[in-house]
């Protein structure tokens, strides 16, 4: 199994797809790019915001700089399963993160009674965002069905595509049902090419060709303005 990675610095570009331009685009991926550590997987994402979503509502301002705290896994998880607390940074288009592991009952216990599940510089950093954001709370869980892949050349050049999107603001721990409303259609895909460096000119090529361009989408902004600023949700 790979080393895990703690802190990241990258670009990330987001592109909106079909089904049919994913297919497409896969089979140019082929020779090219590897499937990572997890391949496929059902991707759950918590995100923490106020009770009033100060944070997500800042976000879809598009500041210069913007912060927010997740926590992740893959699968449905069980006590002992392995999940990241995620604290991410976008600043000038440059996306900092800097992320802890912990299974999920440490993170439950964290999260819920305020239990430091270890000292270290990164727990430290993340403890003072949730205990001075103005109430934070696990308010959203999103989900997905991930395929990730890595350049056979490059393991820190990467592209996923995430599928059936759906997400929900009750019960926001996925280890009881990996269930959710639809955040698009379901024939949408978003594609993201996350990068230290630039882009191959080989997918830089196929993209013009596709006229395909990058996109400024969020799967929790979407979900904030589709949804939740329509309609009275509340915290589980």
């Amino acid at each position: 199994m790979p080393e895990i990675t703690s802190i990241f610095k990258r670009t990330e570009k987001k592109y909106l797809i079909t089904r049919r331009q994913k297919e497409e685009l896969t089979a140019e991926m082929q020779g090219r790019m590897i499937p990572d550590e997890f391949g496929r997987s059902t991707v759950c994402s918590i995100y923490f915001d106020t009770p009033d979503y100060r944070y997500i509502r800042a976000s879809i301002e598009k500041p210069v700089y913007k912060e927010k705290l997740r926590m992740r896994c893959y699968g449905r998880p069980n006590e002992n399963s392995r999940v990241f607390i995620e604290l991410k940074k976008k600043f000038k288009g440059v996306v900092y993160k800097r992320r802890e592991t912990l299974t999920l009952s440490q993170a439950k216990d964290y999260v819920e009674r305020g239990v430091m599940p270890c000292d270290t510089q990164i727990m430290r950093e993340i403890d003072y965002l949730y205990r001075l954001g103005e109430g934070l709370r696990p308010a959203v869980l999103i989900m997905c069905e991930r395929e990730a892949f890595f350049a056979s050349d490059d393991r820190d050049f990467r592209v996923t595509f995430d599928g059936s999107l759906r997400f929900r603001t009750t019960d926001v721990f996925p280890d009881g049902s990996l269930e959710g409303e639809p955040i698009v259609d379901s024939d949408l895909f978003v594609m993201e090419v996350k990068s230290a460096g630039g882009m191959p000119l080989w997918l830089s090529g196929v993209l013009d060709e596709m006229k395909l361009y990058p996109v400024s989408f969020s799967k929790y902004g979407r979900v904030y303005t589709d949804h939740i600023s329509r309609k009275e949700y509340t915290y589980a």
